[in-house]
Parts: C-alpha cells; structure tokens; sequence
C-alpha cells in the first residue's frame, strides 16, 4: 500500500502564542474504521501481572498513569493520546530499507499507548518505548484486515518543556530533541545528522548492510531510507505542506492555527478517499506545571465537519461512554487465529449519529452549511471556556469530571437543532 498517512505536528515557543505548546495529529486510516476516544485512570498492579497488547502480552509496570486515547477500535494501543502529565504522542508509518514484515510483536500504536501510561516525561517516553522496542520488537498487521498491512513507527512526543522525535527501522532508532520552535512528521524518516539518542549498534549495523560507508557524516534519513534528505524537503508532500502551514503562522501559533491545519484539505493532510482521517487531535500544553493542560478530540472522521470537544485530567474523571466501541471480548475476530475472518460492528454512539449527519452535509448544501456553522460555534465557544482554565487554573475539579461527554451532549444537540 502506498504510505500515504497521518501527520503530526508540534509547536513550542517561541513559535506559539503564550508560553504554551500545541501537539496536533490527523489519524489517517482506512476509511471504514471506527475510532473511539476513551480515557483510562491511573492504576495500580501486582508485581506477576501481564497486559495484553493487541497480539501479545507483555509485563505490566506498578504503576500506570491517567491516559486519554484516540484508537482505532479494534485494537489495544492507540494512534495518538496524552496522559496525566501531560506527555502527547502521535505515531506515523515509516518505511525504510529494513523490511518491516515480521512476526507478531507490538504495534506502534501499542508503543504509543504503553510510552503515555509509564512515562511522565517526553524523553522517559522515548526511553520506554525504545526499551520494550528492544525487548518485543514491533510487527503485525496494523488493519484489520487480511492483507497483513505492516510498517515501522516514528513518535513525536512532547510535554511541558519539549518534544522528541523518535524514528525506527526495526530494532533499531535514533531520537532528536526539539527545544523550540514546530516540527511536523509525516510517513518519511526526518532526522538526518542532530541525533541526541541512539541505538548502540544502530551505525554498525547500517555499515554491515552496505547503507553507510563508516567515514561520511553519519545522516539517519539518508541511511535508513529509500530516499535522500534534499528528495524529502523537494518533494512537495503533506510534510512540505504542513512545515509551510506552519511556518505561515510561526510566532502566533494557537490551538485554533492547529485546527486549521488539520482540516486542511488542499495539502492533502485532511486526507479524504480510501484512506481518510478518521480522528483528530489538538493539545493545549502550558509550561507553566500549574495550569491544565486541554486535549482535543473529534472521535469522528473527517475535522472539517467535526466538532474538537475538550477534556482535562482531573482526579475523578469518568468513563467516556459515547466513544466507546463495543466490546467483543475473547469472541473478537481480532483475537482468534487466523485473525480478520470477519468484522463486527464497532460504532460508537457518537460515530452513528455524526455518520447521519455528514450524509446531510454532503447531500444537502444549504443544511449542511448551517450544520457546520452550528459545530464550529459550539466549537469556539467551548475553546472561550477553556482559556479561562489554561491562564487561571482550576478552582472546582469536579465540574470537569464529564467535560468530554457533556461536550458531545452539546454536539448531538447541534445536530438535532439543524
């Protein structure tokens, strides 16, 4: 399958309004696939426990952190998410000259799952993630589907202070961090010769494959990928685009510059066809460790006509019901082998009204117009809400405790109105 999905981009100042960092993803999938959002509270465990990941199961840690996950609904891991800390950390598809066909292992999206509940920091992420890389491996279809559609992972990651950039061929990564201004990723390997963190044998082993010489300057793109560095900037993709968007707005860059980003059509990165973006992501992250951090999620395709709803981490957050997908337990055609023979329904509440309503958008010009005028109102003011919380903190936590849900109440609503 051509690699032609996602994109992921980060934001840090002095390239953004306030001292605040944005994080933003579009989720691009095959267009048939739920994504859900749900939220899991910290936990504690036993020192035997195991978690089952999306094909294997791996030891559990002691202690796991708050998580809010984006994930395509048949899954364990997820395509993007933040956790109590308020690390953020999307993934992308990668391919390189290392094949990415192997044996069942984790997932990238099970990486990115696994670096938010054990890791309270940008770079702990990387040293999680880069650790079960190095004991478990990654491999296994990432559809559900028969095809065994597979391919390496590159992270962008950030917290309160900075971001990383995390590529992988395999077992083996290099890691960049970014201390200030945007970074964007999209589906191509972008560190080249910064490389703050590495795998121990990953130079010797590009040198035992013929990929680099042992004397040039050492660039992990040009050595790890099919293409050199000056084909990737020239060549007019979604990740030339999205830095262009980017830096159109470097020095005032908002959550809102952020949500238009993402419901750009034109560039390619809200992507529309077989493929499409199927969730979307844009966090709000203070520097300042007193004030909350807001996470915004659609939990439906296509963020143009999508409402971005908010959630903050407060200690007795609930379970958020509208967006999850049905359980299918150890009967889910995921979980028996040969996997994929079948497809259960797995719409959410949320994705089965929005479907209705965006066969009236596309159906109907003028209603739908007025839908969409209606989303983006509720949208806005609920970004008003939130700014209150972002510059001045929080005084009454329980009456965040169902922000999300009571935000897709005002959606439906919306929706019902029009």
């Amino acid at each position: 399958m051509y690699p032609s999905s996602c994109d992921t981009f980060v934001a840090l100042p002095p390239s953004t309004e306030g001292q605040r960092i944005i994080f933003g993803k579009n989720s691009d999938r095959p267009c048939d696939e739920v994504q859900e959002v749900v939220y899991f509270p910290s936990r504690d465990y036993g020192a035997e426990e195991k978690v089952e990941c999306t094909y294997i199961e791996i030891e559990q840690v002691a202690h796991t952190y708050a998580v809010v996950l984006s994930k395509p609904a048949w899954l364990w891991g997820a395509e993007m998410g933040a956790n109590e800390h308020q690390v953020c950390i999307g993934n992308e598809a990668v391919w390189g000259r290392e094949s990415a066909d192997g044996d069942e292992a984790l997932l990238g999206m099970d990486l990115v799952r696994l670096g938010l509940e054990r890791a309270d920091t940008a770079e702990k992420a990387v040293d999680v993630i880069t650790e079960l890389l190095g004991k478990y491996g990654q491999g296994g279809s990432c559809m559900e589907d028969e095809c065994g559609f597979t391919y390496h992972n590159s992270f962008l990651i950030s917290d309160r202070k900075e971001a990383w950039l995390l590529e992988t061929s395999g077992k083996h990564w290099a890691a960049e961090r970014v201390e200030g201004g945007y970074r964007n990723i999209s589906n191509q390997y972008g560190i080249t010769t910064k490389i703050d963190k590495e795998h121990p044998e990953m130079r010797e082993y590009a040198q035992s494959k013929g990929w680099w010489d042992g004397k040039s300057e050492f660039n992990f793109a040009t050595v790890y990928s099919f293409t050199t560095t000056a084909r990737i900037e020239a060549s007019g993709s979604r990740y030339c685009e999205g830095k262009k968007l980017l830096e159109k707005s470097n020095g005032h860059i908002t959550a809102e510059t952020m949500m238009d980003i993402l419901r750009d059509k034109d560039s390619g990165i809200n992507m529309e066809g077989m493929f499409m973006t199927t969730g979307s992501m844009v966090s709000v992250i203070p520097t300042n460790p007193d004030l909350p951090g807001v996470h915004y999620f659609t939990a439906t395709p296509d963020p143009e006509r999508s409402v971005f709803k908010p959630f903050i981490f407060v200690k007795y957050a609930k379970e958020l019901k509208e967006t999850t997908s049905p359980s299918y337990g150890p009967d889910d055609p995921v979980k028996k082998k040969p996997r994929f023979r079948s497809k259960p329904d797995r719409k959410h509440g949320l994705f089965v009204k929005h479907e209705v309503v965006a066969a009236i958008i596309d159906t109907y010009k003028d209603r739908g117009q007025k839908i969409i005028e209606n989303m983006r109102q509720l949208e806005k003011a609920k970004m008003t809400e939130m700014e209150k919380f972002l510059s001045y903190g929080i005084e009454e936590p329980d009456f965040l405790v169902n922000l999300f849900s009571s935000s897709i109440q005002e959606e439906t609503a919306t929706y019902n109105k029009s």
